[in-house]
């Protein structure tokens, strides 16, 4: 029986890399797609309790594919694709191709990792994939076939999901793939925040201003990306 595939990501339904996504999973099983109907990054892990959900069906324009856009986040797009949209339950849950890491301290602010953690609680698989941020697919699009035949079988503990990260570097300077990485205390940026206006009743506008700083340690996915490999690592969520 072929797999269940459900789809969803945090960059919203019309983000390229969705697209490249599910024609690579298409290999592996049959593929609904549920994904937020606009730009959710940085959402976490958060559902919807009070309010409503609107799903609507979505051309995405490839043959075979059952394809819905979400007017909430990530998880929801999980919670509501699986248990109301979908006929049956997915074995595995892929969420990505995220624009930028999902690595070190950043997971818990990403949706697309709260995506497939809010998979693990439902008790299917989940895999979160991200790639960096400047737009250099190469290596992505070299590795990707390959990492998923290699985990989407690979069940997991409840909380637990599969986390895989790209290197933004060309294919040519990328120097392999690297299994078993932990998730660093590190950081990419050191984040401040910088007054852009000042507003009426004292207020004032604030922006994130961050500074690259690539703090990170031996065997962590952070040291692997900064050094130009793939790498492939097992995330539990702390709360659990």
């Amino acid at each position: 029986m072929a797999r269940k595939i459900l789809i969803t990501n945090d960059d919203g339904i019309k983000s390229e890399r969705l697209l490249h996504l599910i024609n690579v999973a298409k290999e592996f099983g049959e593929i609904w797609v549920v994904a937020p109907d606009d730009q959710r990054s940085a959402c976490s892990h958060s559902i919807t309790v009070h309010g409503t959900i609107d799903i609507y069906p979505y051309d995405i324009g490839i043959e075979g594919v059952k394809a819905f856009t979400c007017s909430t986040t990530p998880g929801d797009c999980v919670r509501v694709g699986s248990l109301a949209v979908m006929p049956y339950k997915p074995d595995v849950v892929l969420s990505g191709i995220n624009r930028g890491y999902n690595s070190a301290t950043d997971i818990q602010y990403s949706g697309t990792c709260g995506a497939a953690f809010e998979a693990s609680f439902q008790g299917y698989l989940g895999i979160a994939i991200s790639e960096g941020f400047r737009g250099v697919h190469e290596v992505t699009d070299h590795y990707l076939r390959d990492i998923l035949a290699e985990v989407i079988d690979k069940k997991l503990e409840f909380g637990q999901i599969w986390n895989i990260n790209f290197p933004e570097c060309p294919l040519s300077e990328c120097k392999g793939v690297l299994r078993d990485r932990f998730a660093s205390r590190g950081k990419f940026y050191d984040d401040t925040y910088k007054v852009v206006e000042e507003l009426d009743r004292g207020g004032k506008r604030y922006v994130i201003n961050g500074r690259e700083v690539r703090q990170t340690e031996e065997g962590s996915d952070l040291k692997a990306l900064f050094d130009n490999y793939v790498s492939v690592g097992i995330v539990n969520n702390v709360a659990l």
